[in-house]
């Protein structure tokens, strides 16, 4: 059994210093942005987000808990927004601890978000991911997500 409980003060702090380091690097490996400039413009992404921290409204930063065993096991980041076509749940992170990978938890964690979700009214989750991530496109892909915006590139030689 997989909840979703909110995160602590603490955990925060932590999640979101992790968060800004993985998230820079992503858009290094992605060619976004070079290594100089990634960790402020993460750290300005992050801020705007949640310029409240996790006082931030219509933001839910939750840890993932393994109910049985009484653990954490990752952590969901997901926000409640407004944007053309309604109002949505957008999924901003999912991590699932290196140590509890391959079990099982992202899709339970899925599956306890949707519940979550429909708790809320909602009736779409929307989330973005690297192209380049490949496990969590497999993921997404077998619970049932649909690519709706795809961009595409080619680096040349010179």
């Amino acid at each position: 059994m997989v909840r979703l409980v909110p995160m602590s003060q603490t955990e925060f702090e932590a999640y979101v210093e992790n968060l800004v380091r993985e998230y820079a690097q992503s858009h290094v490996d992605a060619g976004n942005w070079t290594a100089e400039e990634a960790l402020e413009l993460a750290r300005e992404s992050t801020h705007r987000l949640l310029p409240q921290g996790l006082a931030t409204e219509n933001q839910y930063l939750l840890s993932i808990e393994d109910g049985t065993l009484g653990e954490k096991v990752g952590v969901l980041w997901f926000a409640v927004e407004d944007r053309e076509g309604g109002r949505r749940a957008f999924v901003y992170d999912v991590e699932i601890d290196e140590a509890y990978r391959r079990r099982g938890y992202a899709t339970r964690a899925f599956q306890a978000l949707e519940a979550r979700v429909r708790d809320l009214g909602l009736p779409r989750i929307m989330l973005h991911v690297f192209g380049s991530n490949h496990a969590a496109r497999a993921l997404y892909a077998k619970l049932g997500f649909e690519e709706v915006d795809l961009i595409l590139s080619k680096t040349l030689g010179p």
